[in-house]
């Protein structure tokens, strides 16, 4: 359907009024000035040929006098503009097929203008308000576009030009891209007041550049954080510029003391600075900081600009003086386009939630603490990438971060050398476990074309090592794997699990990455050095890469399993996974889910006595010397105790149910257990009693003579003795026999042999002393002696069982955080059990999730991995 004969009203009005400043100077450019009435001469020439009938007009933006004069016709005459940086083939190219334009307008190879007229008529339905589109990136490509009004333009280029105070002697170089909105504000709002724009595509780093912005008489300068980056470079502050007026900033976060730097450099040198915010879809800005406090307060964006309005929407898990910032204004854009059909429509949105947390303060001044829809959920943990960057600003580490999955990928500035200098602050301050960052040194940080950090370069740049594996192969891959997992510099191909202190509370993320890398883990990785196991990783064709080198692309064989949820692919990929890990994993889920009444299915917390067992001698009965191996058997106890002191400490203080010998780990010794609370922690106490016990055992010369010599023998011997107490013969058990570390110790030392038994003789010895010693346990409980010998047996006949990556990735999580589960859900599931059962067993497990991550801050700051 043609579209309807322009109402020339409907155009915008600074567009169509510029012959009203006469000879002032317009444009300055390299070819020479331009007056107003001259540019409204040509704006009406190209004008007249786009012709009385609305069509949208694609535009390659640049900062040249052709496409501006071309931005400003179809403004004047009420043409759409979709506005593209012009120096983007595939930009052009991808929205061109998106929106099928009437028009494209764009230079051509030899550097002449054209205007390339597709349709007469306009081949869509075109709303009458609609003026302008805009990418939100800035140079994706994507078809998602802000839908910006005539009277959005109008209205924010009035209200930047007024708290700005700009007149018709100001001069403003073009230091932005004119496809980006901020950009695009400083020629809106400088035209509006017939001021003049030194039109010039050169960078600040460039000397030409400052030859024309005095030659200009510039008065005002525009920058992102990155163009502060590069005027500290070129000695900005030092430099003679007598016209300079004004200084405006926005486009990210500017570091506090780099504006309270800039703004004292502009006081002795006689121009003001003005911090200011905005968004796209605010046509260009919500917000500024007047100058006089912009040394006080550099952390805040300032107050509304003229017209506009802010309010703080409430957001769960954030307190009542923070809330998302939501803006109200003129300038609030239409809505979006994702597809020529919505360019008919009209105003969808009124106010603008813009994903940002902020706070007022007492002052009447807003602060950003926070972008919302940046926040990343890694190990339960919400991570706000932006405040990692100032993290990590704050130690004189510039980086950009950005969300990738279950992961933090950091692109930073610098060598290769500093990125586990850069992992470990993070790890430290953010409480994430080392492996779950990803950190790349780069000698420049990745940016769009309007100088806006690029995160999703980040991202690609940050991939796991897998995706990016060099040519060198398996082993490189592997000697990083275990340096991010253990959070160790000192691994080499020598290195093995166990030889660089790798414990239970590690194999599970360890066991799964390795299960992705090699297709199949072996049963004894864990002793097995990177030289050995990087062989078991199948040879692959190399594939070229982005910079014509090549890759491995290892398939299957090196893709993070906690990654893979949400792939397709993932749920047809048959995996293993160690009877180990979903003994861990299925068990804490039994163990919560009955104790809130869920189900009923009791018995695993003895089947985890067994799994401790068995671990204890994979990971802590290694090949180091004696004294090493009691080192790390204190090491461990101290992971395991200090943690659960810490929980119970606060459960004793802040509720009636515990006594203080809960806290000490005493409760069994001392035997004055009456409420079941009071016996809830007893596979902890169990647990750490029987390590300590240990501990002392295997610091005697001779007992590790022959835990060496016999590896069987010895588990096997002290789970005889141990029978004396499953017994009670000497009548020492605590008042709950089951749960008495006396009564229960054959179950870790039973757990301890099946990691030793390496014959089928050996494993029917155990399986028969299970089915003998077991029953009787838990009196007139069937269902649980059966559940704890099923799930013994598997540990001593099955390695490892069939799974899927999704299904590995879960049990990952809850298998590694088991412990800490255990420790947590008795101070919550009470509260929602009898109205809210399955949110209850969901929490529970959640908590302990975030307390593993917390314990892991803790205990990697004071170095106890």
């Amino acid at each position: 359907m043609p579209a309807p004969l322009l109402p020339r009203a409907n155009g915008v009005p600074f567009a169509r009024e510029l012959a009203a400043y006469g000879d002032r100077t317009a444009l300055i450019t390299a070819q020479g000035q331009l007056s107003y009435r001259d540019l409204a001469d040509r704006v009406a020439v190209t004008a007249e040929r786009l012709g009385p009938v609305r069509r949208l007009v694609l535009l390659a933006g640049a900062n040249r006098a052709d496409a501006l004069v071309t931005h400003l016709a179809a403004l004047s005459a009420g043409h759409p503009v979709l506005l593209v940086p012009g120096d983007s083939e595939s930009t052009i190219r991808s929205l061109t097929e998106a929106y099928a334009p009437d028009v494209v307008a764009r230079p051509h190879a030899d550097g002449t203008w054209s205007l390339d007229e597709r349709h007469p008529t306009s081949a869509h339905t075109l709303h009458p308000d609609l003026a302008l589109l805009l990418s939100t990136s800035g140079s994706t490509g994507s078809p998602k576009l802000v839908r910006l009004s005539h009277d959005n333009l109008q209205a924010n280029a009035e209200s930047i030009a007024t708290y700005l105070g700009i007149d018709d002697t100001d001069r403003a170089a073009t230091t932005l891209p004119m496809h980006y909105c901020y950009g695009l504000s400083v020629i809106h709002s400088h035209l509006l007041r017939g001021a003049g724009l030194v039109l010039t595509e050169r960078s600040v780093s460039d000397a030409a550049f400052w030859e024309e912005f005095r030659t200009g008489r510039s008065t005002s300068l525009a920058g992102v954080p990155y163009t502060f980056d590069l005027l500290d470079r070129v000695g900005f502050e030092q430099m003679e510029l007598p016209h300079l007026r004004r200084v405006t900033q926005a486009g990210g976060r500017l570091a506090p003391e780099r504006v309270a730097r800039y703004a004292e450099s502009g006081t002795r040198s006689g121009w003001q600075l003005f911090v200011m915010y905005g968004q796209t879809e605010a046509t260009a800005r919500m917000a500024y900081l007047p100058p006089h406090l912009a040394a006080e307060r550099p952390e805040a964006i300032g107050v509304p600009i003229p017209g506009g309005s802010f309010r703080l929407q409430p957001v769960d898990g954030h307190g009542p003086d923070v809330g998302e910032l939501v803006y109200s204004g003129p300038n609030v854009m239409l809505g979006y386009a994702e597809s020529p059909a919505d360019l008919a429509l009209g105003r969808t949105v009124e106010d603008l939630y813009t994903g940002d947390l902020a706070r007022l303060t007492s002052d009447g001044l807003y602060e950003i603490v926070g972008r919302r829809s940046r926040f990343v959920k890694i190990f339960g943990l919400r991570i706000d990438p932006q405040r990692v960057e100032t993290l990590l600003e704050e130690h004189g580490v510039a980086a950009y971060c950005a969300g990738d999955g279950e992961a933090l990928a950091v692109a930073a500035l610098g060598d290769a050398g500093g990125e586990a200098r850069v992992r470990r602050l993070i790890a430290q301050e953010c409480g994430l476990p080392a492996r779950t960052i990803r950190v790349r040194a780069v000698a420049e940080l990745p940016r769009l074309a309007s100088g806006k950090p690029d995160y999703e370069a980040v991202r690609r740049l940050a991939r796991p090592a897998e995706e990016t594996a060099p040519a060198s192969g398996p082993a490189e891959y592997l000697v990083r794997l275990y340096a991010e997992i253990l959070d160790r510099t000192d691994v080499t191909e020598d290195s093995s699990f166990v030889s660089l202190g790798g414990d239970s509370l590690s194999y599970v993320e360890m066991s799964l990455r390795l299960e992705e890398a090699l297709g199949h883990l072996p049963a004894d990785w864990h002793t097995r050095t990177i030289r050995d196991l990087r062989t078991l990783i199948a040879p692959v064709p190399q594939t070229p890469d982005a910079r014509g080198g090549s890759v491995q692309r290892p398939g299957r064989g090196l893709r993070r399993a906690l990654h893979t949820w949400t792939s397709p692919d993932s749920w047809r990929t048959r995996r293993t996974l160690e009877t180990g890990v979903v003994l861990r994993a299925v068990g804490i889920v039994l163990i919560v889910g009955s104790h809130v009444r869920v189900f009923d299915i009791k018995g695993f917390a003895h089947v985890f006595l067994g799994v401790a067992g068995y671990n204890f001698a994979r990971f802590l009965l290694t090949d180091a010397p004696r004294r090493e191996r009691v080192r790390r058997l204190w090491r461990s106890i101290a992971r395991i105790a200090v943690p659960s002191m810490a929980w119970i400490t606060g459960a004793v203080l802040l509720t009636d149910f515990y006594d203080p010998a809960n806290a000490l780990l005493l409760n069994t010794l001392l035997d004055q257990g009456n409420d079941r609370f009071d016996w809830a922690y007893w596979f902890v106490e169990a647990l750490v009693y029987f390590l300590i016990a240990l501990a002392f055992l295997m610091a005697v010369p001779i007992v590790d003579r022959l835990e060496r010599r016999h590896t069987f023998g010895v588990p096997l011997a002290l789970m005889a003795i141990s029978l004396v107490g499953r017994y009670d013969l000497l009548d020492l058990a605590s008042a709950r026999p089951q749960l008495s570390p006396s009564v229960v110790f054959w179950l870790f030392a039973l757990g301890w042999g099946a990691a030793r038994a390496d014959t089928v003789r050996q494993r029917a010895l155990l399986t028969a002393v299970l089915l003998l010693t077991v029953p009787g346990l838990f009196q007139d409980q069937p269902l649980r002696t059966t559940l704890v010998i099923a799930g013994l047996g598997l540990l001593i006949w099955v390695p490892t069982l069939p799974s899927l990556g999704p299904l590995s990735a879960l049990a990952g999580v809850l298998a590694s955080s088991s412990l800490y589960i255990y420790l947590t859900h008795y101070q919550l599931y009470p509260h929602l059990q009898e109205d809210f059962p399955l949110t209850a067993l969901f929490a529970s497990l959640v908590l302990g999730v975030g307390y593993a991550a917390v314990v892991t801050r803790v205990a990697r700051a004071a170095r106890w991995l």
